[in-house]
């Protein structure tokens, strides 16, 4: 049998990790772009929302329909951990269903389809009901030469009204340190200089194992890796975060003034509907405590339409968003999900309110982003190459050092005045002007 695989990464950047791992697993596989090209296709499934749920039946749907007869499809991820029993009624195309526990398994899997021929028309449902938590995997890192996310731990211990994510990833997992340790520094070896640590909740890390702050005993082990050059923690849950932390951050020489911190509302009221963990007050003391750091970026999300979500409530956080001025804002709309509180809430939100409560919140985020990319123009800054852009193979694309990737925008690099040709790199940059969502600049030097 040739050896051609198509893997198709859905969702978040925790997802993507598994999916590197599934790569360093089959990388005797050739990795083909079109799953009609390819003997065995994977697709890494999202199923935190109803879009994304969406998405991914969409998207295995296309995959069913394109694949040779020959071929494998196999579906992973936390779509088919929900609703295995449904995509095996429903998709008989499919040939193996596992969920979030065997990504390290997925070179045996496809090793018994090919001995054993499992008939398309009988989908094999593989798990065994534990979330994989990342150890001494080697991933196949995709996307970038310079960048790498590290996972730190699975699972979450909180209790939000909306979300599904403990009923199927179970309860709080974290690696170790020496285990992320070990990680980077092979990545290191490996030329990568860039990181972003993620989880489901990361300032809740280790929490687990009865430890409080623990974030700030990784970062002290990361910042003596030798090669390591900047990195970023994301998700850090409001009501788990210390001023201890934050400042911990602030003094490093390594992480980054990168502050993505998820608050979903800010009335008090919605708060406690969605049981979050603190209150408003508590809220803007450490959202003001980070402010007053320098050059802090403050990335959060909003959940708009939650049950029970009031006129006023939505005029509070209009009034929130444009008095504090946050770096970058992402909106969701409420989705109604099985296993978690609000779903049998009575006060919903009518789905065309809240389509234009995001639609006005949204002119608000556009208008702030628009003067954030206007203070940085005829500015120098410090940024990082990822490779071509994807807009023009004539342009690089960049970012600040203090962005993660893919997320918080792009610096499209049309000129070049070191005495070098670009590649992935830490470069000072001139930012010239913006367009749309991206900035335009030119590279002054590079930074060794």
């Amino acid at each position: 049998m040739s050896k051609n695989l198509c893997l198709i990464s859905l969702g978040c950047n925790k997802n993507l990790i598994d999916s590197e791992v599934m790569l360093g697993k089959l990388r005797e596989y050739k990795l083909v772009d079109e799953p009609q090209n390819a003997d065995v296709i994977i697709v890494n499934t999202c199923g935190f929302i109803a879009s994304a749920k969406q998405e991914s039946v969409e998207k295995i749907l296309e995959v069913a329909m394109l694949k040779k007869k020959s071929a494998f499809l196999v579906v992973s991820g936390c779509l088919s951990e929900r609703y295995s029993k449904e995509l095996q009624e429903e998709i008989k195309e499919i040939d193996i269903i596992t969920g979030v526990g065997d990504y390290n398994k997925i070179d045996l899997m496809i090793k018994e389809l090919q001995d054993f021929k499992i008939t398309h028309s009988h989908p094999k449902i593989i798990t065994n009901n534990k979330t994989f938590l990342i150890n001494d995997e080697v991933r196949l890192i995709t996307g970038s030469n310079i960048h790498s996310y590290i996972k730190i731990s699975e699972g979450c211990n909180q209790s939000c009204s909306f979300c599904a994510i403990p009923s199927f990833k179970g309860k709080l997992q974290s690696r170790s340190i020496e285990s992320c340790v070990k990680e980077i520094d092979t990545l290191v070896n490996k030329g990568f200089r860039d990181f972003s640590f993620i989880a489901q909740d990361s300032s809740s890390y280790m929490r687990d194992l009865g430890k409080k702050d623990a974030l700030i005993d990784l970062i002290d082990a990361v910042e003596k890796i030798d090669g390591i050059r900047s990195a970023r923690i994301l998700y850090l849950y409001p009501s788990s975060t210390s001023e201890r932390l934050i400042d911990r951050i602030a003094e490093s020489s390594v992480f980054q003034n990168y502050f993505d911190m998820p608050l979903q509302h800010i009335s008090d009221s919605m708060f406690s509907i969605m049981r979050r963990g603190a209150n408003k007050k508590q809220h803007i003391e450490l959202l003001n405590h980070i402010r007053n750091i320098k050059d802090s970026f403050i990335r959060t999300t909003f959940l708009l339409g939650h049950p029970g979500e009031k006129q006023s409530d939505f005029d509070e956080l209009c009034k929130f968003v444009n008095e504090f001025k946050f770096d970058r804002i992402n909106l969701f709309a409420f989705s109604k999900e099985e296993h978690t509180r609000a779903y049998n809430m009575s006060d919903g939100v009518d789905s065309k309110i809240t389509k234009n409560r995001i639609n006005i919140l949204n002119k608000i985020i556009i208008k702030q982003q628009i003067e954030s990319f206007k203070s940085l123009v005829g500015k120098n800054i410090i940024a990082i190459i990822d490779g071509l852009s994807k807009e023009s193979d004539l342009l690089f694309s960049a970012r600040d050092i203090r962005w993660d990737r893919d997320i918080d925008g792009e610096i499209l690099i049309n000129d070049n005045l070191s005495n070098e040709p670009l590649s992935s790199g830490y470069y000072e940059v001139s930012i010239d002007d913006f367009k749309g969502d991206s900035l335009i600049g030119r590279v002054l030097r590079k930074l060794n």
